[in-house]
């Protein structure tokens, strides 16, 4: 566990979000057994239809919550429509749960550049070879493509493709669970005032 004074109980009495849900996720990274930035985003489509898949968390800080993805994919095109989307951290061995809403914003050039170029050969090989989300024919297709886009980029550095970037969660709402016996769970919210300030209120189970 963290040494912070975060965890357990002692969570409520934090006065901000972000020092909070970084200790929570240090927690995860020694007790989850994959992926603790794993989350749940939920998006909804041009008729208002919730939709939500599992994705990875790849940076935060005060501004917000940063993840990657194909903006041709269908959680793109949802973004892209109304720009706002949720997430869902579950910690499954910790018994918590943190819950992020707001309005996103796409990441700088700079940022995706600086991310993309840390992810491997492959995966670079990967954003270039798959149309996310869109019907494929067969697995053959997908692997001639990944053959395709290796011997194109056999030498040098492979570029980002402009359809590829990062969105960013701006959080108007963190809420903090922690498991509690007889379902007496401990619930706080953060709520972002239209000053900017963070305002603090517990919930009922």
């Amino acid at each position: 566990m963290s040494d912070t004074g975060l965890t357990g109980g002692d969570f409520t009495e934090a006065a901000e979000p972000f020092r909070l849900f970084s200790a929570w996720l240090e927690d995860a990274t020694k007790s989850e057994l994959n992926d603790p930035n794993a989350l749940a985003l939920a998006t909804v489509d041009a008729e208002g239809l919730p939709d939500v898949r599992m994705v990875l968390l790849k940076d935060f800080d005060g501004r917000g919550f940063v993840f990657y993805t194909n903006f041709e994919s269908a959680k793109g095109r949802e973004i892209l429509g109304n720009m706002k989307a949720a997430m869902c951290f579950h910690w499954k061995s910790l018994r918590r749960q943190v819950r992020v809403r707001g309005p996103v914003e796409i990441v700088s050039d700079d940022e995706a550049d600086a991310y993309y170029a840390t992810r491997p050969r492959g995966s670079r090989i990967g954003a270039w070879a798959s149309k996310q989300s869109r019907p494929l024919e067969s697995r053959f297709a997908l692997e001639k493509a990944v053959a395709e886009y290796t011997a194109r980029y056999a030498i040098g550095e492979i570029p980002r493709p402009k359809y590829w970037s990062g969105f960013r969660i701006v959080p108007s709402q963190i809420e903090f669970w922690h498991d509690r016996p007889f379902r007496l769970h401990d619930r706080v919210v953060f709520k972002r005032s239209e000053g900017g300030e963070w305002e603090k209120a517990r919930l009922y189970p």
